[in-house]
């Protein structure tokens, strides 16, 4: 499959509105499914110094980020959506444009879970640009792009009862996924200055882990 991007259904819609709640509901069960959030539960606090903050990159409703926040992990979330209201007091919430950030010196740790494959090839080569100025590790979850996971997605549909944004933007988002190491290559992590790891799921993820070399 070649890599293509197309909209997504829900970046059109605003917060409150019925379908993107309920995408949204949708999102966290495929999430639970896959084991994303609980891969980074494990993968994350292993790769952090003492004293070093937390980036995450779509944060959406925070879901994550509190996650990761009650294992110790310091998040602060960066979106275009509004602060949720669970989101703890204590950690920053950026509403911005992760293109348009202009503060990523300030982590040296960026994690991303579902939302590098919004971004074409371009905007990921000035994104990876961006972070390999100050970034010591990335951590991202994003689409298996292939057939299988086309089909997966498909099936998981009526089990999670994902409504008609979830299923759109599904297809969509794994149209616009990456094979193993991809994603690095696109980010500018393979010129031997990292350390990166790649991996498929059988459920439809490509996982990565890059540690900046010593």
């Amino acid at each position: 499959m070649i890599r293509a991007l197309r909209p997504e259904l829900l970046d059109s819609l605003p917060p409150e509105h019925p379908d993107a709640q309920g995408s949204r509901r949708d999102l966290r069960l495929i999430n639970r499914v896959m084991g994303n959030h609980r891969w980074f539960e494990r993968t994350l606090p292993g790769l952090l110094q003492p004293g070093e903050r937390v980036l995450e990159l779509g944060s959406g409703e925070g879901d994550l980020g509190l996650r990761l926040a009650a294992r110790g992990a310091p998040v602060d979330g960066l979106d275009l959506c509004p602060r949720p209201a669970t989101w703890t007091t204590d950690r920053a919430w950026h509403a911005a444009d992760v293109r348009t950030f202009s503060s990523f010196a300030d982590y040296p740790a960026v994690i991303g879970n579902l939302i590098f494959h919004q971004f074409s090839d371009d905007e990921l080569s000035e994104l990876g640009a961006n972070l390999r100025r100050s970034a010591r590790v990335i951590v991202a979850c994003e689409p298996l792009r292939c057939r299988r996971s086309q089909v997966l997605l498909t099936l998981l549909g009526p089990v999670v009862r994902a409504n008609h944004v979830t299923r759109h933007d599904a297809r969509v988002s794994v149209a616009a996924g990456f094979r193993p190491r991809e994603l690095a290559l696109r980010l500018g992590l393979t010129d031997g200055a990292w350390r990166v790891s790649c991996s498929a799921t059988a459920l439809g993820a490509v996982r990565m882990v890059a540690v900046r070399n010593s």
